[in-house]
């Protein structure tokens, strides 16, 4: 998959994260095609980027 720039990504919490503030997860809206993924807890740090298909299986596991 190509590296997208996502150093201006509008992040926000996945609807999926718990509400207790431990493991949460954010997603960047706004990239057709994909939907990047990374920790809350360290947002300089590395993230995951799904295809929209791969993301829904991934989200329909949970």
């Amino acid at each position: 998959m190509p590296e997208y720039d996502l150093s201006v990504a509008t992040w926000r919490k996945s609807t999926h994260s718990g509400g207790d503030g431990g493991n949460c997860l954010e997603v960047a809206d706004g990239h057709p095609g994909i939907v990047p993924v990374r920790d809350s807890k360290v947002p300089d740090g590395p993230h995951l980027t799904f295809n929209g298909p791969a993301w829904t299986a991934f989200v329909t596991s949970l």
